[in-house]
């Protein structure tokens, strides 16, 4: 960190004093990121927000008094502040804190818990990664208030070099690109911070006859199933968690599972996906690159890419893969994004061929589509 540069501060607040310390730890490994204070149920937090104004609050779900959801809605009409909700995997803390990004939350992640050096790294790495993108956001101009309204940490190690989509998928040379064995159009999406409510608007908005789609949103384990389904109920077209050889066809979105990479497969006319581990690609897993590489490759001119709102830079050397391949590409502008990160790297990249306005998105992509 640059002696100009200001750590973004954080408030944790969580009835467990173990999960308080525990994160206060990995958080703080971060020489960006500095814990100004820690809370074990909202109304310490209240007490402490009188005189303290941290960049971003980490919330539990699940607290005693008063549960994170009701302390969410608090926040964010009495005092905005970027708020990450720290969910346990429960069933019933999953639903919650999915519904928590509908009231302004910014980012899930999920509590740190004990596992494998690899495990601890790739956990700290996200947690930091969450915070850090948070606090880069004006609440204050994204809150979603009027549709919520309707509707042990073991040591910490040294961040290993950022892998790239190579450690997936080799790079494709120039014999290799997608045969013309089908002209069926495909809609192939990356999204991450923000992407949640993104999607939303971008899925609703497209008629049951769609072209199949594969998204890949940066989200935890377990999360990514309940996020398709209520999706599903919300959309013309089928919605739903990919699992490994499902076909994509028209009228169904899959959504890459948390904690597994998604990538696009032809046999034949037939396209599939294949769902698999691997390591973190672009600091994720799933990979927005990984799974734009594979749509390079095995998609080509056939795929419309799409990248949306979000941290970082995952997506924007596979979206320049697509276009190359043949591929229409499409980010999503900096007016409407909640962090124009990826969009812009992807620009920046000269892998994109159109920038438009989230509500205009889906209008362009089925022209694209020939629709």
């Amino acid at each position: 960190m640059s002696a100009t540069k200001k750590p973004v501060t954080v408030l944790v607040v969580d009835d467990s004093a173990v999960v308080r310390q525990t994160l206060t730890a990995v958080l703080e490994s971060d020489p960006d990121i500095k814990v100004v204070g820690q809370a074990q149920d909202p109304f310490v937090a209240a007490e402490k927000l009188k005189s303290l104004v941290p960049d971003v609050i980490t919330l539990d779900v699940e607290m005693p008094r008063m549960d994170g959801i009701t302390f969410l809605k608090k926040i964010m009409t009495q005092h905005p502040i970027p708020v990450v909700m720290c969910s346990s995997l429960t069933g019933e803390g999953t639903e919650t804190a999915l519904r928590a990004l509908e009231y302004g939350a910014v980012e899930i992640i999920t509590k740190p818990r004990m596992g494998t050096k690899e495990f601890l790294e790739e956990s700290r790495i996200r947690i930091c990664d969450a915070v850090k993108a948070a606090a880069s956001i004006n609440v204050k101009n994204r809150l979603l208030a009027p549709r919520a309204a309707a509707a042990g940490t073991g040591a910490i190690h040294k961040i290993q070099p950022k892998l790239t989509a190579d450690a997936m998928l080799p790079p494709m040379d120039s014999g290799s690109r997608a045969m013309s064995q089908t002209t069926e159009k495909l809609i192939i999406v990356g999204a991450s911070t923000g992407g949640t409510e993104a999607l939303r608007v971008f899925l609703e908005a497209l008629p049951a006859n769609a072209p199949g789609i594969v998204i890949v949103q940066h989200m935890p384990e377990n999360f990514t199933r309940a996020f398709a389904d209520r999706l599903n109920t919300l959309c013309e077209i089928t919605v739903k968690e990919a699992v490994d050889n499902d076909s994509v066809v028209r009228g169904r979105a899959l959504i890459a599972p948390g904690n597994k990479h998604t990538m696009l497969k032809r046999s034949g006319a037939r396209y599939y996906v294949e769902v698999r581990d691997g390591p973190l690609v672009s600091r994720h897993r799933p990979s927005v690159d990984v799974l734009f590489r594979s749509a390079a490759r095995y998609g080509g001119k056939n795929c419309v890419g799409v990248i949306m709102t979000g941290m970082g830079d995952d997506g924007a050397r596979g979206m320049l893969e697509m276009k190359n391949a043949g591929a229409a590409t499409v980010a999503q502008d900096e007016q409407s994004c909640v962090v124009f990160g990826m969009p812009k790297e992807a620009i920046k990249h000269g892998g994109v061929d159109l920038i438009k306005p989230l509500d205009k998105i889906a209008a362009e992509v089925l022209r694209l589509c020939d629709m």
